[in-house]
C-alpha cells in the first residue's frame, strides 16, 4: 500500500484544489454563500489567510498561507469538507445516494477525498499561482473575461490596485501560469 506523505511547513503559503465527487455538480456556486460560511467558521478555529481564491460549479482552487507556528491545512480541509457537507445535508440538497455513508471509514461526502497541494516556492511561483486562480473561469469556459466570474478574488485584487480591471480575456494570454 503506497502511503502519501504531505509536507506540511508551518507558515508557508499553499496553492489547493478541492473537487467535488459529482464533476457535473454545481452544489459550490449554487451553495456559495454556505461554502464562505463553512470557511468562515474553519478560519476562526484555525486561523489562516486566504491570499487568492476561485470557486467553480464542481471544484475550488485556493492560496492560503498558514500561521507562522502551524502547517495543519489538512485539517483545516476536512473541516472545510466535512462542515460543507453538512450544511448540504441539513438543507436536504444531496441525492439519496450521496447521503449514504460510503467507504472504510463510513463518511458521507460530497468531496473527492483527496485534495491537491503544492507549496509556494517563491515571488514568482505565487504570481504564477494567482494568474491561474484568477484565469481558470476563462479557461474552462465559464466567462469571457476574468471580472466576470463573480466568485473569484479577482474583485478584491481589481480594488485593491493590485491587478487592472480588464486583466484575463479570453485571448492569447502570454507567460506562465500554475506549475
Amino acid at each position: 500500500m503506497r502511503t502519501y506523505i504531505r509536507t506540511q511547513t508551518p507558515g508557508a503559503t499553499y496553492f489547493f484544489t478541492a473537487t467535488l465527487e459529482d464533476r457535473g455538480a454545481r452544489y459550490l456556486v449554487d451553495h456559495v454563500a454556505e461554502l464562505r460560511a463553512c470557511l468562515k467558521t474553519v478560519k476562526e478555529r484555525h486561523p489562516f489567510e486566504i491570499e487568492a481564491m476561485v470557486v467553480l460549479p464542481e471544484h475550488l482552487h485556493a492560496l492560503w498561507r498558514l500561521p507562522e507556528d502551524d502547517g495543519d491545512y489538512a485539517t483545516r480541509w476536512m473541516l472545510l469538507k466535512q462542515s460543507f457537507t453538512r450544511r448540504l445535508t441539513e438543507l436536504g440538497v444531496l441525492p439519496a445516494e450521496a447521503q449514504q455513508p460510503r467507504g472504510r471509514r463510513g463518511e458521507r461526502t460530497v468531496w473527492q477525498r483527496r485534495f491537491w497541494e503544492h507549496q509556494i516556492r517563491d515571488e514568482a511561483d505565487l504570481a504564477r499561482h494567482i494568474a491561474y486562480i484568477h484565469f481558470n473561469p476563462v479557461k474552462h469556459g465559464w466567462v469571457l473575461r476574468a471580472r466576470d466570474w463573480p466568485y473569484s478574488s479577482l474583485h478584491r485584487f481589481v480594488r485593491e490596485g493590485r491587478l487592472p480591471q480588464d486583466w484575463g480575456i479570453s485571448a492569447a494570454i502570454e507567460g506562465a501560469f500554475g506549475e
